[in-house]
C-alpha cells in the first residue's frame, strides 16, 4: 500500500485507494486538462473536488501541495524511482504524464518539440489572455468605465485565435496527431462559451476553430474529463 502521509493535503481530501494517482481539481479550462489527460491515458486515478473558494484553494491543506493556490494539482504514488511525487501547474502535469506513459507527447524528438511549443503557447498566451478577457467581459471587469483594458485583451485574443486558426487549417490536431497540446488548447477555446465572448472576438470569422473544438469534445475521454470532478459536490 502506498504511503501518502508525507502529503498533508490527504488529511482533508483523503484517498480511498492511495495506490492510485490523486487529482485535486475543479472543472475549469486548466482543471480539465489534467482529468482529460488521465482519461485519455487510461491511468487509474481518484478525483478530489477542490473548489475555487478561498476555503479550499487557500487552505493550509491545499497550499501544502500547491503554494500557488491554483488547481489542478496531483500526487502520483508511483513517481520517479517508485517514489510518490506531488505536482502543480497544468502544463507541468501534462508533460509529466506524457513522459510517464510515453504517450501524447509525439513519436520522436522533433514531434515532441512541436507538441511542447504549443503547450507553451497556450500556457504563456492563450490561457492568460482569454482568462483576462473573461474577467473584463463577464465578471467584475465589465464594470470598469475605462474601455482600454478590455480592448487590450480583446485585441490580443483575436490575434491569438487568428494564429491558431491559420495553423489548424487543413489538419485535425495542432501537432499532427492528437497530443497533450490539444488537451492544453481546446478547453480554453471552449471557455469562450462560458465567458460569453465569442461575438466580441469574432469567433465565426474562423470556422475551423469550432470544427476543432467539436472534434475534440467528441472524444469519449474528453467528454468524461470535461466534467471531472463534478462542479457540484
Amino acid at each position: 500500500m502506498a504511503d501518502l502521509s508525507a502529503f498533508p493535503i490527504t488529511e482533508r481530501w483523503t484517498p480511498q485507494d492511495p495506490t492510485k494517482l490523486q487529482l485535486f481539481s475543479f472543472p475549469t479550462p486548466n482543471g480539465v486538462k489534467a482529468s482529460i489527460a488521465l482519461e485519455e491515458l487510461g491511468l487509474p486515478y481518484e478525483a478530489h473536488r477542490v473548489t475555487l473558494s478561498d476555503a479550499d484553494v487557500k487552505s493550509d491543506a491545499f497550499l501544502s501541495l500547491n503554494p500557488n493556490n491554483k488547481i489542478p494539482a496531483i500526487i502520483d504514488p508511483d513517481g520517479p524511482n517508485g517514489q510518490p511525487i506531488g505536482l502543480f501547474e497544468s502544463g507541468a502535469i501534462l508533460l509529466y504524464l506524457g513522459e510517464k506513459t510515453g504517450r501524447l507527447l509525439g513519436s520522436d524528438a522533433a514531434a515532441k518539440a512541436h507538441v511542447t511549443q504549443w503547450i507553451m503557447w497556450q500556457m504563456g498566451g492563450l490561457g492568460p489572455m482569454l482568462g483576462q478577457l473573461g474577467f473584463f467581459v463577464k465578471f467584475a471587469g465589465k464594470e470598469i468605465d475605462d474601455a482600454r483594458p478590455r480592448q487590450r485583451y480583446v485585441d490580443e485574443a483575436k490575434r491569438l485565435l487568428g494564429v491558431f486558426a491559420g495553423e489548424i487549417e487543413g489538419r485535425d490536431w495542432i501537432a499532427g496527431e492528437f497530443s497533450m497540446a490539444d488537451i492544453a488548447i481546446a478547453p480554453w477555446l471552449n471557455a469562450l462559451n462560458f465567458y460569453e465572448a465569442k461575438d466580441i472576438v469574432e469567433w465565426d470569422a474562423h470556422p475551423v476553430l469550432q470544427d476543432y473544438v467539436d472534434r475534440f469534445k467528441a472524444r469519449p475521454a474528453v467528454e468524461v474529463g470535461m466534467r471531472t470532478p463534478p462542479r457540484e459536490g
